[in-house]
């Protein structure tokens, strides 16, 4: 089995995708020629040609409203907005058009479309190339919400979203796309070190949207996260010497409410982390769901720790991410409530 990086993960789940259907085509800005900003899709085109993987103007309205019509009309368009950020023009065609398409057409028409963008810090990209803006789709009725925290996951999960009838989210932790950390900004694993690294089958395989991954049994508190703070969880649990459970959501819409529930009732205790900012943040509706359904099980308040509510800084980027040392401050004082 060979080791791939996050982006050649998903770089290999659209080539499989491509090969095998005709209809799934890849676009937006500087995806063809130069192979993306990020290159998840370089060398698609010189292998599929430039009617299957082309670029597209500086319009992410753009690019969302034509996946909408080509979707409509068959095909399951594959499209990349270049950083989270800029989706926001594109913000309308995705929640009034791609989400409701299947409802308002009473079944006639579907939304195959899966939107790839990279999000979350990592590059020192400011305000403008670090945000988070998972809990604005979550929102909305109809999209699915994808976000991986490995290789492996990555590609079974790009490749599920591809074949899915209907519109997903596809959230690429930029900080991940050359391999884990341990949340430390002076301590990061290299690129071509072999633990940046995951094992990823070459052959076609899919990971079921809506189930999450226990990343790590434990006793003692529940620790919900998802994307980069996987690691900085794990990292935060070893040192700490606290024996928590960390749930990998990988799918935050649908969640997998089975595994969350299950495992707060058992510990008792629930520590929730994301990189987004607090108010609002998708921490608040999986605080909302614990509170409501293991209250009788809880032993302590339920905690999240997250980014704070400011700009995501340039200069303090890692003031701003939430590290090893705030979770774990967290997970102890869980324990001692």
């Amino acid at each position: 089995m060979p080791s791939m990086t996050m982006i050649e993960a998903i770089r290999d789940a659209m080539d499989g995708a491509m090969s095998r259907d005709e209809d799934v085509v890849v676009f937006g800005e500087d995806v063809g020629y130069f192979g993306g900003v990020f290159r998840c899709t370089q060398g698609l085109q010189k292998k599929y040609g430039a009617r299957r993987c082309f670029d597209t103007p500086i319009s992410e309205l753009g690019i969302v409203g034509a996946a909408v019509g080509m979707a409509a009309y068959g095909l399951r368009p594959c499209v990349e907005i270049q950083f989270a950020d800029y989706v926001y023009p594109a913000y309308d065609q995705i929640v009034s058009e791609a989400a409701r398409l299947r409802y308002r057409s009473a079944g006639q028409f579907t939304a195959p479309i899966t939107i790839r963008m990279p999000t979350g810090g990592g590059i020192f990209g400011g305000q403008t190339h670090s945000q988070s803006p998972e809990a604005l789709f979550t929102h909305v009725c109809g999209l699915k919400v994808v976000v991986p925290s490995n290789p492996y996951d990555a590609k079974g999960l790009l490749t599920s979203a591809i074949d899915d009838n209907d519109p997903v989210i596809f959230l690429e932790p930029k900080r991940l796309y050359n391999g884990p950390f341990n949340g430390y900004h002076d301590q990061p694993v290299k690129p071509w070190s072999k633990h940046a690294l995951g094992e990823v089958p070459q052959e076609h395989y899919k990971l079921p949207l809506g189930e999450a991954a226990i990343r790590r049994e434990g006793s003692e508190l529940t620790l919900l996260t998802y994307g980069t703070m996987v690691h900085v969880a794990e990292t935060a649990v070893e040192e700490s010497g606290v024996d928590a459970e960390v749930i990998d959501l990988r799918t935050l819409l649908p969640m997998d409410f089975e595994t969350i529930t299950e495992s707060v009732r058992k510990t008792g205790r629930c520590v929730i982390v994301h990189e987004a900012t607090l108010t609002s943040g998708f921490g608040a509706e999986l605080s909302a769901l614990v509170q409501e359904n293991c209250f009788h099980y809880l032993e302590a308040p339920i905690t999240r720790v997250t980014g704070w509510d400011t700009p995501y800084p340039h200069a303090q980027e890692w003031a701003y991410f939430p590290g090893p040392e705030r979770v774990g401050r967290a997970l102890r004082e869980a324990m001692e409530a």
